[in-house]
């Protein structure tokens, strides 16, 4: 609320003032010099007032005024108001700035404004996940020389913005990302980017599945029907031929089924329109339940399996994926591993990153063979994958899953010393709880 400043008061206070040292004047006849002392006076005391007034607005801590009196208790609540409005201002607009962040966080596609200059003003944290940005460390960088890419910078200059624009992501050569430019606020621009991968390979997808699938089945098919073809009508044939017959049909159905089912998982991976940031995925709860699975399944093996996991470590992505992705590596490292051999698995942080790994003292892979391991059906060995019952789907799915989450899968290995499988997670997909729960 606004005061009124008491002018008439103050004036007559300063006049009774002077009246005081005019009348102290005549009466010591020293008029002159009780007025000049008087004046001075008042002004040392005004002075004096400034110099409260710089050392509150400047060095005191205090944000309510001193305690005075007369016009610097006007000049004091006035200046002590003007500040409680202006915090009031900016914690409404912090609290607007706050619900635009949260609104552009939500947004399903990445987005960067830039200036007319072509230098980044803001992104969201989507933008920084897709393209590698860092926040604010690029603020102020070019728009093109932060995306790097030839395509891009040549659309950017030409200034065309009435088309999209398909260009393989910077950091992941398995993207497929779409390119908006928009005007947004005056001078500047809104560069949005959408992930159109799954466009672009849904019709690749179809057309590998049924070429995939009929090459695959046809083995097992053709085991089936030559045992039936050998089965006499009336059913009369050798016991022990019977036995082998139905046993060797089982196994391949089972192999079918198994193929059909990990086919299934990859084709939904793929298709998948599901957005891999969004939900915050629990990794050590899912690693140790993975971890009781492996023990099931390593029974037979006698492996030495390691668990090294940190209960801090959460990524934002999609726990089904992962769960297959982690759990085909170790799974594969247990079967393809001699019986009684070592195998690690660690989910530790490595400087800003999340790291997973798997690493084993199995057979090793020859170098010629790594390139290819994540291709479908892609088998090194083609009788030990018969015998664990591999269907060559396994990396591939790996790679598909990983891909979505925005990292590579890292092979290395050595005929007869191992192999180690790995995958980093960006800082930005990570996040790290105070309070993990007890395993």
């Amino acid at each position: 609320m606004q005061r009124t400043f008491p002018w008439l008061r103050s004036i007559a206070r300063v006049i009774i003032f002077l009246a005081s040292c005019a009348l102290l004047g005549f009466y010591t006849d020293q008029l002159l010099l009780t007025l000049l002392l008087g004046a001075f006076g008042l002004l040392a005391w005004h002075y004096w007032r400034l110099y409260r007034l710089n050392y509150w607005l400047w060095h005191s801590k205090k944000i309510s005024p001193p305690g005075v009196r007369g016009i610097w208790s006007h000049i004091y609540q006035g200046i002590y108001s003007a500040n409680v409005r202006n915090r009031e201002k900016r914690k409404a607009l912090g609290e607007v700035i706050r619900r635009f962040r949260q609104g552009s966080e939500a947004l399903p596609d990445a987005a960067i404004v830039v200036d007319r200059d072509a230098e980044i003003i803001w992104c969201n944290r989507l933008a920084r996940i897709e393209l590698g940005l860092s926040w604010p460390e690029d603020m102020g960088q070019k728009v093109y020389e932060r995306i790097n890419d030839k395509q891009f910078n040549t659309f950017y200059h030409a200034k065309r913005f009435e088309q999209p624009l398909e260009v393989t992501s910077p950091i992941n050569p398995n993207k497929v990302l779409e390119f908006r430019v928009v005007p947004y606020e005056d001078e500047n621009l809104m560069v949005i980017i959408r992930d159109v991968t799954r466009l672009t390979q849904i019709e690749k997808m179809r057309k590998n599945f049924v070429a995939n699938v009929s090459h695959e089945l046809k083995t097992p098919l053709t085991v089936i029907n030559g045992y039936l073809e050998m089965l006499p009508e009336n059913g009369d044939m050798p016991e022990a031929m019977m036995k082998k017959a139905i046993s060797e049909m089982r196994s391949q159905s089972v192999r079918m089924q198994s193929l059909i089912e990990e086919l299934l998982v990859l084709s939904r991976i793929e298709a998948s329109t599901e957005r891999a940031f969004e939900k915050l995925v629990n990794v050590p709860q899912l690693l140790w339940q993975i971890q009781v699975e492996a023990d099931a399944l390593n029974r037979e093996k006698n492996h030495k399996i390691f668990f090294d996991i940190s209960p801090i470590l959460y990524v934002y992505g999609i726990e089904s994926e992962l769960r297959s992705a982690f759990s085909n590596l170790i799974f594969n490292a247990i079967n393809y591993t001699p019986n009684g051999g070592v195998i690690e698995v660690k989910w530790t942080l490595e400087g800003k990153q999340v790291k997973f790994s798997v690493k084993d003292n199995g057979y090793g892979i020859a170098s010629e063979h790594i390139d290819r391991l994540t291709e479908r059906f892609y088998r090194v060995d083609k009788a030990r994958s018969r015998t664990t019952g591999g269907s060559g789907l396994g990396l591939s799915i790996v790679k598909h899953v990983l891909s979505h989450h925005n990292s590579l899968l890292n092979i290395q290995s050595k005929l007869g010393k191992g192999s180690t499988f790995s995958c980093r997670f960006s800082p930005e997909q990570t996040y790290i709880v105070e309070q993990p729960l007890s395993h």
